[in-house]
């Protein structure tokens, strides 16, 4: 589970809405205008908010940095459908998205959005400057993973969804079980909001596609897209040694980063965003 350290944007970034031919995104946006594009896509059970520890120093770097929420997550609006959710459907999103932005976006997604970006690129790759996978790998999660996603899927056919939350709290960590027992502060309570308002459907479709994802690595590199494969020097769903592998057969650079897990984005941010910067600047949209 994702856990930004504050759901306050910093000065310099604004709140607002990506208006698409697909729907209508929430956002989060900073960087002069008229600059090179960046879209950032959140992972499971994530939102927008996983990134604002990145978007100073990406905007200081001399890009217009944009981050998603996809449909049903958090502030962006989603059908009830589990066929909205088909991660073709999710690809078309993020190809709307981007050509609302100008195209020739540089692309990043985390975790679940890696699959999703990954799958955008292979639709349309002339829309895309780069790609920056982070923390997702080339095919399904972990057998771990994989089992921890169907308990999940489980959980939210029987139980009611708030309870969902306060039993993935206390297994999580024992920080977490340390934040339950004492008094809620604003970002438990915003913490618990985004999953109260993701869409079920989302989270129980989106599972299914982390535990059954094919592998499309070879579509991928058939595209023509730079690719960066980036994650923290421990994962447990992704082993980083299958990132390695993946990025041998891209033939694309790796990074990781040192003392970061699953979310090098805010576990070690201003190293990521270093890292993010370079792999851009050597590889401008053109």
């Amino acid at each position: 589970m994702s856990r930004p350290p504050t759901f306050v944007p910093p000065p310099g970034t604004d709140r607002l809405t990506v208006a698409t031919a697909r729907g209508e995104f929430a956002a989060l946006a900073t960087g002069a205008a008229r600059a090179p594009v960046a879209l950032l896509l959140p992972g499971f059970t994530g939102s927008k908010e996983d990134f604002l520890p990145l978007l100073p120093a990406l905007g200081a770097g001399g890009y217009r940095v944009v981050s998603v929420d996809g449909r049903g997550q958090y502030e962006t609006e989603g059908p009830e459908s589990p066929e909205a959710y088909a991660p073709e459907e999710l690809a078309a999103d993020v190809c709307a998205l981007a050509r609302a932005l100008g195209g020739r976006a540089h692309l990043l997604g985390h975790s679940l959005g890696g699959l999703i970006a990954r799958a955008a690129v292979i639709a349309e790759p002339a829309l895309f400057a780069s790609l920056t996978i982070m923390s997702a790998g080339p095919a399904a999660t972990s057998q771990g993973q994989i089992e921890k996603l169907a308990l999940l899927s489980q959980a939210l056919g029987a139980m009611e969804k708030g309870a969902v939350w306060e039993a993935m709290a206390a297994l999580e960590s024992p920080e977490a079980a340390e934040a339950a027992a004492r008094p809620a502060t604003e970002r438990d309570l915003r913490l618990r909001e985004r999953w109260l308002r993701t869409r079920t459907v989302q989270l129980i479709t989106t599972g299914k596609q982390l535990a059954t994802e094919p592998d499309r690595v070879a579509e991928l590199a058939a595209s023509g897209v730079l690719v960066h494969v980036v994650s923290g020097e421990s994962d447990d769903t992704w082993p980083v040694e299958w990132l390695d592998a993946m990025a041998l057969r891209l033939g694309a650079p790796r990074t990781r980063v040192a003392g970061a897990g699953h979310s090098p984005n805010t576990d070690r941010p201003q190293e990521t965003a270093e890292a993010l910067l370079a792999f851009w600047d050597a590889h401008p949209a053109r």
